[in-house]
């Protein structure tokens, strides 16, 4: 017998292998109609090797939703109607540690499933709270430190693999902390470590680098010699200095790194004022950092509509991830989560093939330059919003001195050696984009008036970037993509993704259908669409 539920899942069905053949995108209708694709699980395991999707059970989901067998089972439904075939494990968030009994049952439960399971660790509410963020602890506090050990050896004791979410860093002022700063020492234990500065910054990367390395690497080692554990940064890149994240250090010292590539809708009044293109920057600039180590990136719901919630997938596989996490099981049951997973289950095939055809192909386009610690003065996150202005860029850590064209915005100035290796750049003729603040701030005002050098009017706000017309985009386009061979006219908000091979992806930001034209070859793109060419 054929049921009604059987006819819709067919439908759907049908509609994603026309959508895969025929680059057409499911209708609103389609989508929600809630059906799954019969093979969505077979072909996310398939695939898996290519790209994963991955879901996390937090610690009070653990509690509240895996305390049992049918919970259990119902969790496990959902992942498989979703392609999840890795699921992470918390035991410690807010305060609240996870019984050893109910995470060994979810842990083996999963695992028998045949799920991927790996730990994860969120240290919130850890010990002596910062004098900033309630959520946040006091490092210094060595007693604060010990029970950071113990939380990691306990979970090193149920899990080969660990994720710590992205709330390891302080930014508590409390006079403990300005006594140590002021001496420039970091006290982990009985060990104490010199800074290089009195700055917070320096204070804070030197003591969670350290922190890390004794507290967390050394206390789960010692429990699980094989345990492997993940970094997850934030997506505030701008300032992982100001609260201790140390890029190069803590990639260096942990197995793997992950990253936030959560961007939410930008109108949204809590979450918003943040554009979709930060997780694809965030994304490639981390993963320059990482190479190999790193894996993936994790959104959530929060702030979201299906349009941005999908618009996170995209960025994220756009970005080179490898893995993609969907922030998490409890959120995604309620609010904006069910519908938001019900419209990404029926763009998975495209999402994985996209994911198939970036893994054999290099980006290319503008170099965009952000030393690591670099602080952005009245330019924060302005790489992003250069990003929806149609200007392809390949973000990098390190001075691109074989740029084909450059983008610099004031973070660039960290670089002790940047004027003079800017010389060089425009010597050779590379066409260059400054925006007006570091234009303001160069010694050599020779440079402003060659004919490669463009200046970005910013103007202190970079949102202001969102307002530019086609025409005022019209003449920093043509030079930064002569040498490419390429020509491209689109309104605002419309990203340019470049390859090697000559593929292009050309994703639509605006609610509105665009027409967008790359080396006279014109393209209508629905609004909050893309399209993909691959050659």
């Amino acid at each position: 017998m054929i049921t009604a539920n059987r006819i819709t899942s067919i439908c759907v069905a049908v509609t994603l292998v026309l959508a895969l053949c025929c680059g057409f995108r499911p209708t609103d209708g389609a989508e929600a109609s809630g059906a799954t694709p019969p093979s969505l699980w077979e072909l996310c395991r398939e695939k898996s090797s290519v790209h994963c999707f991955a879901t996390l059970f937090s610690a009070q989901d653990v509690r509240d939703r895996l305390a049992s067998e049918e919970g259990r089972q119902q969790a496990m439904e959902w992942c498989r109607a979703t392609g999840v075939t890795h699921v992470f494990i918390e035991s410690f968030r807010d305060g609240y540690q996870a019984p050893r009994d109910l995470l060994t049952a979810a842990r083996d439960a999963f695992r028998q499933a045949g799920f991927e399971v790996s730990g994860c660790v969120t240290p919130t509410h850890v010990g002596k709270r910062s004098t900033g963020w309630n959520l946040i602890s006091c490092y210094t506090d060595l007693k604060t430190q010990d029970r950071l050990a113990e939380i990691f050896a306990y979970a090193a004791s149920l899990f080969d693999e660990i994720m710590i979410d992205d709330f390891l860093f302080t930014d508590c002022t409390c006079p403990e902390c300005q006594q140590a700063r002021a001496k420039r020492i970091v006290r982990i234990g009985d060990q104490e470590f010199p800074v290089n500065g009195d700055s917070w910054s320096a204070y804070r990367c030197e003591l969670m680098v350290q922190l890390s390395r004794i507290k967390i690497l050394q206390a789960a080692r010692k429990v699980n010699p094989n345990v492997r554990i993940i970094i997850k940064y934030p997506q505030w890149y701008d300032y992982f200095h100001e609260r201790g994240y140390d890029v190069i250090r803590q990639t260096a010292d942990f197995d793997r790194i992950w990253v936030g590539t959560e961007t939410r809708d930008y109108d949204d009044p809590r979450w918003g004022r943040t554009v979709q293109y930060e997780g694809y920057f965030i994304m490639r600039w981390l993963g320059g950092i990482g190479g190999e180590k790193c894996g993936g990136g994790w959104f959530d719901p929060f702030g979201t509509t299906e349009h941005t919630y999908v618009e996170q997938a995209r960025q994220t596989i756009l970005g080179g991830a490898r893995e993609t996490l969907l922030f998490c099981y409890g959120a995604l049951q309620r609010g904006t989560g069910p519908r938001n997973v019900e419209v990404l289950r029926t763009h998975i095939p495209e999402l994985l093939a996209v994911a198939e055809k970036i893994q054999t192909r290099q980006i290319i386009g503008v170099a965009a330059y952000k030393p690591p610690h670099s602080s952005p003065g009245r330019e924060p996150y302005v790489y992003d919003f250069v990003g929806m202005l149609g200007i392809p860029l390949v973000p990098c850590h390190e001075f691109p001195e074989n740029a084909q064209a450059a983008f610099f915005p004031v973070h660039a100035l960290t670089d002790p050696q940047f004027e003079e290796r800017l010389v060089r750049l425009v010597d050779c003729g590379i066409p260059i984009l400054l925006t007006d603040a570091l234009a303001g701030q160069l010694k050599n005002k020779d440079l402003l008036n060659r004919s490669n050098v463009h200046i970005l009017p910013v103007q202190g706000d970079p949102h202001r970037l969102l307002k530019l017309t086609e025409k005022e985009l019209a003449p920093f386009r043509t030079a930064l993509l002569r040498p490419f061979g390429i020509t491209f006219i689109a309104p605002n908000k419309v990203a340019l993704y470049l390859f090697e091979d000559g593929s292009y992806v050309i994703e639509n930001f605006n609610n509105d259908p665009v027409k967008a034209a790359l080396n006279g070859q014109e393209h209508e793109i629905p609004g909050r669409g893309w399209i993909q060419v691959w050659k």
